[in-house]
């Protein structure tokens, strides 16, 4: 069990027992979110949660692993989106989804390919404003061509039954103690988003442990270095650029089919791209599994903090000057000032630190074994 375990997580294990079990409440609690928190806004939370690890994941790989910055990964996650919406608003059929998602991935490989072989000559700053640049271009011309992206209003559309909430596998939701569940196609289109960010997050975990993923990280730490060794650094830095593409298009698709809705505000955001930022640096960059940390944190965050607050403003009524820092509308506030603090606790991210300590603790447990006689 734990060498089949092992080549599943491609010999990268947390490295931290609060880190493991950490990783494994999160895959418990994404796993069954919907038979545990069978409200609306709960499985919704999760169901973007899903989502997001892939997106994060797949920028990491460009960020953490390989020292790449940049600005036009939502272009990717945006292409996705639009393949499947464009492909479903044309026929919600099995096979056009499958149709919708190929094409956005061979466009996004296509489009990574050429911002790699015209662009990633081009050091540092240069390179993420030329990001910028194309990322802007794109989210213009979506919103400009309305016959084909929907424009401002976007793409509504319908998927295959099977995926629709109006199709019902059992005519009475099944009823739990604390709540119940429907059923039907809502809930075959979560464990579809779960089963595929699991087998993604694999995917991914297998590529920065094989010797293409050291070529990254030595390319990342001495890019010279690493083209003195005989690495031809542009191609490598290239095909990195195209496999986070199509894992970003990937994530764009499972908001897609999520929804049922793709707009440009919706996936091409650059608020988004601020977001995966943000969630890179406080799971930890270079690490993959910070990818999964640092959405869960983020987003239960972004989606409950103001529940928290409104809770504590009540719980603290009899003092208004204390009260009226728990105001709900200063959610923002308190958000900002939990990022700042994460981060400055957590200077490498909340898995790099964990790792960290963990590393130290069996350093010094190896020093008092080797003492003893």
């Amino acid at each position: 069990m734990r060498a089949r375990l092992n080549r599943w997580l491609s010999g990268d294990w947390p490295r931290s027992r609060v880190l493991g079990v950490a990783l494994l409440v999160m895959l418990l609690g994404l796993g069954l979110a919907p038979w545990l928190f069978p409200s609306v806004k709960a499985v919704n939370v999760a169901a973007k949660i899903l989502i997001f690890i892939v997106l994060v994941a797949s920028y990491d790989l460009l960020l953490g692993y390989t020292g790449i910055v940049s600005f036009a990964h939502t272009m990717f996650f945006g292409l996705g989106a639009y393949g499947v919406a464009m492909a479903m608003n044309a026929q919600p059929t099995a096979q056009n989804l499958v149709l919708g998602v190929l094409c956005a991935m061979v466009l996004s490989t296509v489009l990574a390919l050429l911002i790699g072989l015209f662009s990633l000559r081009v050091r540092a700053i240069f390179f993420a404003m030329i990001t910028l640049a194309v990322a802007s271009a794109f989210m213009t011309l979506a919103s400009q061509l309305s016959g084909i992206t929907g424009g401002e209003d976007g793409l509504t559309f319908s998927l295959p039954l099977w995926l629709s909430p109006s199709f019902e596998w059992s005519e009475e939701p099944l009823a739990l103690p604390w709540g119940e569940v429907d059923l039907n196609g809502r809930l075959a289109a979560y464990y579809l988003l779960f089963t595929s960010a699991v087998v993604l997050f694999l995917i991914m975990l297998r590529w920065v442990n094989s010797p293409f993923g050291r070529v990254l990280q030595a390319i990342r730490e001495n890019e010279f270095r690493a083209e003195a060794l005989g690495y031809p650094v542009v191609i490598y830095r290239t095909l990195a650029t195209m496999l986070s593409a199509m894992m970003a298009t990937l994530a764009g698709c499972m908001l897609a089919i999520w929804l049922r809705y793709n707009g440009p505000d919706t996936s091409l955001s650059f608020e988004i791209m601020l977001d995966v930022l943000l969630m890179v640096v406080i799971g930890g960059m270079g690490t993959l599994y910070g990818a999964v940390v640092g959405s869960g944190v983020f987003l239960l965050a972004q989606s409950y903090l103001q529940d928290v607050l409104a809770a504590l403003a009540n719980l603290t009524s009899a003092w208004p000057w204390l009260s009226a820092l728990f105001t709900p509308n200063r959610w923002l506030l308190w958000l900002g000032l939990m990022f700042v603090l994460s981060v400055y606790h957590f200077p490498t991210g909340i898995v790099g630190v964990l790792r960290q300590r963990a590393q130290r603790v069996h350093a010094q447990v190896g020093k008092v074994d080797s003492s003893k006689p």
